[in-house]
């Protein structure tokens, strides 16, 4: 369904479960869990089917960020963290729901650190996948090297640093494969809508200055963050700057051995046991 936030801009909502489960005579309200999608560029097919696990502890909420996937399409000026973490508030207001549990996953993570910022009372829980606090080039660089060679580091520079059709074509050749440690679902490609020019702006403006560190000084929920030891786009170090940004009252750090980029697509078994005792944890 498309779901409007703001006059004028809708977004794309797919919703997975009941929010209210019966129970003998009362009807108990389950916390509702928004998963913010990777890219940017990307949509929230990624996320299918493996949270779908989870109905039996929350109401799933999968959406297409702004301009992103099935939304409606948005002026470039609007691609911005500031007005993509916005967007989460925008929306649980529109489907009436207060103190959700977010899941950021890679530059879905990216957004839910500005959320966490800028609203820093709105969450119950978040949680930071496979996600970074800056650009990191020459970590990534490094990275990519190390599991790829010499074209896969070249790869690595060209794109990041002049992201376009081209060098997207090479980093796309070269890198993308090596993101996980198991082979992808050769279905799942058909099921995104892939935006380029999304990712290749953000690459271009915000990401090269990118710090979201100071704001995560401000978190008042609890946040996991999870990091695959053998990712190479948002390296564990990245997941280890981010913990030591946040206030540790709050923080639970989970690294994956043998995993890369998105925990539940390499060790599903032991990323579902990680989540689903967080979900749970009152």
């Amino acid at each position: 369904m498309l779901i409007e936030i703001q006059p004028g801009v809708r977004l794309f909502v797919d919703i997975e479960g009941l929010g209210h489960e019966p129970q003998g005579p009362v009807l108990n309200q389950k916390p509702t869990l928004v998963l913010i999608h990777g890219g940017p560029g990307f949509d929230h097919t990624g996320f299918r089917p493996f949270f779908s696990r989870f109905t039996d502890l929350c109401q799933i909420v999968y959406f297409d960020l702004r301009g992103h996937g099935r939304s409606d399409p948005r002026p470039a000026e609007e691609w911005v963290l500031d007005v993509f973490a916005d967007d989460v508030v925008r929306l649980c207001d529109a489907l009436g729901v207060v103190k959700p549990i977010v899941l950021g996953q890679s530059f879905g993570g990216f957004v839910a650190q500005r959320y966490l910022a800028r609203h820093p009372a709105h969450p119950g829980k978040v949680v930071l996948s496979s996600t970074s606090h800056h650009f990191g080039l020459e970590r990534k660089i490094e990275r990519f090297g190390a599991l790829g060679g010499p074209e896969a580091a070249a790869a690595t520079r060209e794109f990041w640093e002049n992201p376009g059709p081209a060098s997207w074509a090479l980093y796309e050749k070269h890198c993308r494969h090596l993101y996980n440690t198991r082979p992808k679902n050769p279905d799942a490609g058909g099921w995104m809508i892939f935006k380029p020019e999304i990712l290749f702006t953000h690459t271009r403006t915000e990401l090269p200055g990118m710090d979201l560190t100071p704001g995560l000084a401000r978190v008042q929920c609890p946040v996991l963050v999870m990091a695959g030891e053998e990712d190479p786009v948002t390296p564990p170090q990245d997941a280890e700057e981010i913990v030591a940004a946040l206030p540790a009252p709050w923080v639970q750090f989970e690294r994956f051995p043998g995993v890369g980029h998105g925990p539940w697509r390499d060790d599903p078994e032991a990323a579902e046991r990680v989540l689903r005792a967080f979900l749970q944890d009152r």
